[in-house]
């Protein structure tokens, strides 16, 4: 945990205010569930749960913080003419839904390359969909001034206490269910999911540590918990982990991650597609990549568990962007050693194909996809060049058919290989 202004500063939610927040959305929300997942338990030897919030009626945590804030200005006694909100799409469904249940206009500001998939969704749910900008910052500046200009209420996606106290419900069920929990490993990114579930938590068990996860890329607290700073993101910056892509971080977040939360780390997008893969063999559901980064973490050793650990694996969310489920289902069996590409160049002669398959056979692979390559320059007169995509164990069984070529003078090739 960090020291400093952010640390030191007074954070106006307390447990009842939370449990208060609580009672006013439960109604509105699924209390999800926080399942024991043996095969991982075994691997590490403590016990592991998921905290499935992408089975949420709009898929992720954010319904939570949004019935909430909805919850709130309705009870104001204000005339409200509708609410607006800026989001990449799980915000935006939260608030779309909300707004819905409640009978209040909303519209949902997204950037222009949000996918397809949640803009139709915010659209099924009754609210008017403002296509603008390249990134999410872009979108939140047009969604601020749309309020001013129509008269609405915007719902800022994390900084924002009513916000935190709505996301704080999923921290609430956590120590009811797992009242012995240890260890909780959180996605991270404009910080109301973390805040929130510190905070429940931490006010009831201060020695429970809390863990916060963002991607590689995009990582403005990586070293935040050290000396106070933020870093820059590049405006460049990519990763598939879109829901929690958040270059400017909240003030109000701040506050709450320098006093409650112990450790930050980060995870490449690798990770991220290995734990998209472990998530749906090991539950049967879907996790988008912000939502599994919690699970990468854990997968590549950024977070060691103690013996005496019990940890939770909060999944954030589960809206994944269909076209790119496929490939990231592909990139994490690639870099987990499960796929391979391998080029082997042989006489352009009857039988080789068959003889190629047989060996591949014999080592317990199974071949995917074939492809032939002749007549092109790095391919000589008289040969072949033959790319099969084979499913494999692991990085050592994929060594062992390569070994085997290579024993035959075999000129092969793995196109994909290792990811370090």
């Amino acid at each position: 945990m960090a020291s400093g202004p952010e640390a030191m500063a007074r954070i106006p939610l307390t447990l009842a205010d939370l449990q208060a927040a609580r009672a006013r959305i439960a109604s509105l929300i699924l209390a999800t569930p926080l399942w024991l997942n043996d095969p991982l338990s075994r691997e590490f030897a403590v016990p592991i749960h998921f905290k499935l919030e992408n089975l949420q009626p709009t898929g992720s945590f954010k319904l939570r913080g949004a019935s909430h804030k909805v919850d709130r200005l309705l009870a104001s006694g204000r005339e409200l003419r509708g609410v607006i909100a800026a989001s990449a799409g799980n915000h935006a469904q939260g608030v779309a839904r909300a707004a819905l249940v409640k009978g209040l206009p909303a519209t949902v500001v997204m950037p222009v390359a949000a996918p397809l998939t949640k803009i139709e969704a915010c659209r099924g749910l009754g609210a008017e969909v403002v296509l603008a900008g390249t990134t999410l910052e872009e979108a939140r500046t047009l969604a601020e001034r749309l309020a001013g200009e129509r008269g609405l209420e915007f719902i800022h996606p994390y900084d924002d206490w009513q916000i935190i106290a709505g996301q704080a419900s999923a921290g609430l069920e956590i120590v009811e269910v797992l009242p012995t929990a240890t260890l909780v490993i959180v996605p991270l990114g404009g910080g109301g999911l973390i805040s929130g579930v510190a905070l429940a938590i931490k006010l009831q068990r201060p020695d429970v540590c809390i863990v916060g996860v963002q991607t590689e890329t995009v990582a403005p607290f990586r070293r935040f918990l050290d000396d106070g700073s933020l870093e820059v993101v590049s405006p460049s910056a990519h990763t598939i982990a879109d829901g929690i892509k958040v270059k400017a971080p909240g003030e109000l977040t701040r506050q709450v991650i320098a006093r409650y939360v112990d450790a930050i780390v980060t995870v490449d997008d690798n990770a991220i597609a290995e734990a998209m893969v472990c998530l749906l063999e090991r539950t049967r559901t879907i996790g988008e990549g912000a939502g599994v980064v919690a699970l990468a973490a854990l997968l590549k050793g950024k977070i060691v568990p103690r013996p005496h650990d019990r940890v939770v694996v909060l999944v954030s969310g589960g809206n994944a962007d269909m076209t790119l489920v496929g490939r990231s289902i592909d990139y994490g069996l690639a870099s987990s050693g499960r796929l391979m590409s391998v080029a082997v160049r042989v006489a352009d002669s009857p039988g080789r194909l068959a003889a190629l398959l047989g060996v591949v056979a014999e080592h317990g692979m199974n071949v995917r996809h074939v492809e032939h390559r002749r007549g092109e320059l790095h391919v000589p007169v008289g040969m072949t060049e033959i790319i099969m995509q084979i499913e494999t164990r692991d990085f050592a069984h994929q060594g062992e058919l390569l070994d085997h070529f290579a024993a035959q003078g075999l000129d092969a090739r793995n196109l994909i290989g290792a990811v370090e």
